[in-house]
């Protein structure tokens, strides 16, 4: 029996049914919680809101890690790769935060969900894997549609946009470190050093962009609770990847850039142009065929 049959075989019945049901509902916890941050943005500062949603996710990281039994987390192999992957999810958070002051949340969103794009292109660099020719062209596709999106010269705020290009450059090393860490060190390890980075790299810009005035204390617990949204999401990613392969829940991802649409539209009145929109369309379905075709060797 092959590694994969035991896994398949230790899955519980109906664990598929029930990964992608937790799958979904990670996704409307992310494209919530960005929604949230959008909002929240208008009264607090980003590295505030960050820090804030970090001091959450550390605390849910410490209930997995005694879920796990260790919490000796200087004793696990690969240090260094987990400590460039915190590195990059805490600049990915950092700049998609940012962002979000001046860009509309949908064409934001969708930028970002050039992140899987991304990582093909760097794959033969970072992984030594071999792209088919069918793949750049999906590629070139997706990258055509982020063009009709940022329109050069239109109307999005270029520090925003450049903002937003940098944290899909980070997301897609940050999965491929992800692939690379992926049965070198338990999933509740990985997240643990992640949310620890990303909060000592939040807390030190936070104090420089402290509130004007001390927010009360129902506003705080209310950016706890939104931290607690994210950090709960990312457990809900780990517990669908328990029970459904990955080659199977990739193509969901892009139900949230549908919620970023919805929730741009309906709760900021900043619905996507035409253009905009086509280069979501586009976006969508060079990323759908990258989820969907093998990454065999060959032309």
């Amino acid at each position: 029996m092959t590694a994969a049959t035991a896994a398949i075989a230790l899955r519980p019945p109906g664990s598929k049914a029930t990964g992608v049901a937790l799958f979904f509902c990670a996704l409307v916890a992310f494209a919530s919680y960005d929604a949230f941050c959008k909002y929240m943005l208008q009264f607090y500062p980003a590295p505030f809101v960050n820090l804030m949603r970090y001091v959450a996710v550390i605390c849910i990281a410490l209930a997995m890690l005694l879920r796990h039994g260790d919490l000796r987390l200087w004793r696990v192999p690969q240090k260094k790769l987990l400590l460039l992957r915190g590195v990059m999810l805490a600049t990915v958070a950092t700049c998609f935060m940012t962002a979000l002051i001046w860009m509309p949340l949908a064409e934001a969103t969708a930028i970002y969900f050039t992140a899987p794009l991304l990582m093909v292109a760097l794959s033969p660099w970072l992984l030594g894997e071999h792209v088919r020719r069918s793949r750049w062209v999906a590629v070139t596709v997706g990258f055509a549609g982020m063009l009709l999106i940022v329109r050069p010269g239109g109307d999005l705020p270029w520090l925003g946009t450049v903002l937003m290009a940098v944290a899909a450059v980070c997301y897609a090393i940050f999965q491929l470190l992800t692939r690379r860490l992926a049965g070198l060190v338990p999933s509740p390890v990985q997240y643990a050093w992640t949310a620890l980075v990303c909060l000592v790299a939040t807390a030190i810009p936070a104090p420089f962009f402290l509130p004007a005035e001390a927010p009360p204390w129902g506003a705080v617990a209310l950016l706890l609770a939104g931290g607690a949204c994210s950090g709960a999401a990312q457990w809900l990613l780990l517990a669908a990847f328990e029970r459904v392969e990955a080659s199977t829940l990739a193509p969901l991802n892009y139900f949230q850039l549908l919620l970023a649409v919805g929730f741009s539209t309906f709760w900021f009145h900043k619905p996507p142009d035409g253009l905009a929109l086509a280069g979501i369309a586009l976006i969508v379905a060079a990323g759908l065929y990258l989820a969907r075709a093998r990454p065999a060797a060959g032309l």
